[in-house]
């Protein structure tokens, strides 16, 4: 089987067709033209490289200075859409003047997908679409895709103190991008993913059809449920079902460096965690810090985490299933549910105002990559891993490992295009960042490295990755031009295993031209 990616040429006879030959010569103006007579006041949502607010609208929600630099490709124009018709006016006016579209909603595309390409490009930037809507009565909430998860939670914890919903941890995400690609965060255990909560959206296609659920059918359904965005078409708002939690929650964090048996206490982690209650959540973020001796560094490792209950039920839970972290009831706090995401943000707790500060983290440049653990690692191999920490070039790094089982083991592979469920234990994510682009390749190639030592210990079948933290190193699409499904199966089963193939057949029937693509979209099959 064959499967296309890009093809120049059937845009090229749609764009001759419809507008002649002089249309290849300006497709800048054209563009601008096809929109102005297909929305009204057009300039007010339009930023070109002319007019003056268009960097500030560009950097806004650039959370990954890698990708804001002089030598950056930049987008013709920047559409912030405030009405549906306006995103349909932006897709017809993109596929019939040669521009490809990208779409961003919060920004916090690992490898600048959502806002970077090749080739002749323009974004449709949802940051206009960010209303929350939540009925405690029914518990449910609509979302739009523009929101961040910040602005969810706010607008959750306005309303009730015992529901919540099971997002990731970083405020200032956008809820399109994170809800595309699955979404899991501290209530994953006890609830599973944020997509396996997702009971309803409204879409527009390609061909600027509006679809939700009923309408979509439940292939496209299923498909954009972890499936990635960018891919089938543009995700305007989410229906969500929410999930009860209790009024207070209690959270702890233990820290333990090498000279205070941080292996050891790992090691003995992975044999629990994914054991434990599925009230409670527990993750391990190992990074470099100042070690007692002056001038001198130590890794530590900070085991932290969530439990939907009291410190007095989580004390002797932990005391009796994991006595060697030592948890005391200093290191714990109760507090509510919506406090514990801004405490895992590194956050103060108060005043929850801040999860409607999209500014409030710092940005700098990063490289990500992630791993699915299935075994555990030895003593030895533990020791290794925390010792890399210790290079140069780690100054700004961290793995976030996070435990699974639970809810997670009792969801089936193919329930979503999400396939990492029943058997692992834990999910890594390696961050590396650095303030200077100086050390980008220093930094990039530790990380590289790290990711190369790992593979002893990652999924043996199959070594898996998670949508959200792209990873380009793991291969592309060919930008222009087609794509086999063989090239793209090598970084789309690592994402999304024998879902795979469903997702191309989806893609096919839904969008088989390819107008949205990217360098890791689902790439169409190629008709004969």
């Amino acid at each position: 089987m064959k499967f296309l990616q890009f093809s120049v040429l059937p845009f090229l006879i749609v764009i001759l067709s419809v507008s002649g030959a002089n249309l290849a010569r300006h497709p800048h103006r054209d563009f601008l033209r096809c929109l102005s007579l297909r929305i009204a006041n057009s300039s007010t949502i339009t930023y070109t490289q002319n007019n003056p607010s268009y960097s500030s609208v560009l950097n806004a929600s650039i959370h990954n200075t890698r990708f804001s630099t002089p030598t950056t490709p930049k987008p013709y124009a920047i559409i912030t859409p405030r009405k549906t018709s306006h995103v349909q006016s932006t897709i017809y006016c993109s596929k019939n003047h040669g521009f490809q579209l990208r779409i961003r909603s919060g920004g916090h595309d690992v490898e600048g997908v959502s806002y970077v390409s090749q080739v002749p490009f323009v974004i449709l930037d949802l940051v206009n679409f960010r209303d929350v809507k939540v009925d405690t009565k029914n518990e449910v909430a609509w979302v739009q895709s523009g929101a961040t998860t910040g602005e969810l939670y706010y607008g959750i914890a306005s309303k009730t103190q015992t529901l919540g919903f099971p997002a990731g941890i970083c405020h200032t995400i956008g809820i399109g991008g994170h809800l595309s690609g699955g979404g899991f965060g501290i209530l994953g255990r006890k609830y599973g993913l944020a997509a396996d909560h997702i009971i309803d959206a409204k879409l527009v296609d390609a061909n600027g059809r509006v679809l939700r659920r009923k309408s979509m059918g439940e292939d496209l359904f299923w498909a954009i449920r972890g499936g990635g965005g960018n891919t089938f078409g543009v995700v305007l708002a989410w229906k969500i079902k929410l999930v009860p939690v209790p009024p207070v929650v209690t959270v702890f964090t233990v820290n333990k460096n090498l000279e205070q048996n941080a292996t050891k206490t790992f090691h003995r982690w992975q044999y629990i965690a994914h054991k434990l209650p599925r009230d409670l959540f527990t993750t391990v973020w190992v990074m470099k810090v100042n070690s007692s001796q002056v001038g001198r560094k130590t890794v530590q490792a900070s085991f932290k985490g969530m439990f939907l209950g009291r410190i007095d039920v989580l004390i002797p839970l932990i005391q009796y299933a994991f006595p060697e972290l030592g948890l005391a009831r200093e290191n714990c706090t109760e507090m509510s549910w919506v406090q514990s995401v801004l405490y895992f943000g590194a956050l103060p707790i108060e005043p929850v105002e801040i999860l409607l500060n999209r500014s409030a983290l710092p940005r700098l440049s990063l490289k990500a990559k992630t791993d699915y653990i299935r075994q555990p690692m030895s003593e030895t191999g533990i020791e290794g891993f925390m010792n890399m920490f210790l290079e140069e070039g780690t100054d700004f790094a961290i793995t976030m490992i996070e435990a699974f089982g639970g809810k997670m083991d009792e969801i089936r592979e193919n329930e979503l295009p999400f396939p990492h469920r029943s058997g692992i234990l834990f999910e890594s994510v390696y961050i590396v960042q650095w303030t200077n682009e100086e050390d980008a390749g220093l930094c990039i190639n530790w990380m590289r490295r790290l990711y190369s030592y790992m593979s002893s210990y990652a999924s043996k079948s199959l070594r898996g990755a998670y949508y959200n933290y792209k990873d380009l190193d793991l291969g592309t699409n060919n930008i222009n031009g087609y794509t086999s499904y063989e090239q793209a199966s090598v970084w789309g089963l690592k994402y999304f295993r024998n879902n795979f193939k469903r997702l191309v057949r989806i893609k096919t029937m839904i969008d088989p031209m390819n107008f949205f693509s990217n360098e890791q979209s689902i790439p169409p099959l190629l008709s004969p």
